[in-house]
């Protein structure tokens, strides 16, 4: 899948560039929401809010406000507030470097016991993150494909796919899965739609379990007479 990503999608660079509390907050404010919509709303935020500290202790309908844009804003405004507050009472510098002494399980599931945060956010906060830790992202573009392709099975959900393709490659650093997360997607946004999936236009349909059997599907549905032209 990897090879065959890179060679249709060339030219990735990473993009680990905000502190850990950021990347957490813009995971926060990104799910179900298009990346081009979240960033600015993050940026709304951080404009309005130059220090975590003041974020942390703002009213829900003020953080709303900057982030009115994303879905779900008043319920992300809610977890946002709390989550950097419980962060503030350990850790008031807002320094979350710490999680790089842990192991990746570990710092999954401090992060995780944060309110709001689930695996996706968590995973983005280490991978995306100056952290650069190994920890594999999957939104629901990324889970799509993993399923259509066979990775995981029908009734996967985002953290099952997640540990299965960290089992699968233990090897792999952080570079390396933030590059086949941007590229899964990429082709989840391009070609493995949702409603419309264009199966032709795949890189990867030579071996995609979905791939063929629409393609069998389609040849069924042929008259006979069209079949044998063809």
């Amino acid at each position: 899948m990897r090879e065959g990503l890179r060679s249709a999608f060339a030219g990735y660079r990473p993009h680990n560039i905000r502190e850990p509390v950021g990347q957490l907050v813009k995971s926060m404010i990104s799910s179900r929401t298009k990346d081009e919509v979240s960033l600015r709303a993050y940026q709304n935020l951080t404009k309005r809010y130059r220090r975590w500290s003041d974020l942390a202790k703002a009213s829900v309908a003020e953080i709303e406000r900057s982030i009115s844009s994303v879905t779900y804003a008043n319920d992300k405004a809610s977890y946002v507030r709390d989550a950097l507050g419980l962060i503030a009472r350990d850790h008031p510098d807002f320094d979350l470097s710490f999680l790089r002494e842990l192991s990746v399980p570990e710092a999954l599931a401090w992060l995780q016991a944060l309110p709001g945060v689930g695996r996706k956010v968590a995973a983005s906060t280490l991978n995306f993150s100056t952290l650069a830790m190994p920890a594999f992202v999957v939104d629901t573009h990324v889970l799509r494909v993993l399923i259509r392709f066979g990775v995981v099975g029908a009734r996967a959900d985002i953290e099952a796919a997640n540990e299965a393709v960290m089992a699968a490659v233990p090897h792999w650093t952080a570079f390396e899965l933030s590059e086949f997360h941007v590229l899964t997607k990429r082709l989840g946004q391009l070609s493995c739609r949702f409603d419309d999936p264009s199966c032709s236009e795949c890189p990867l349909k030579t071996h995609c379990r979905f791939a063929g059997s629409a393609a069998m599907a389609r040849t069924a549905a042929c008259p006979p007479d069209f079949r044998t032209a063809r």
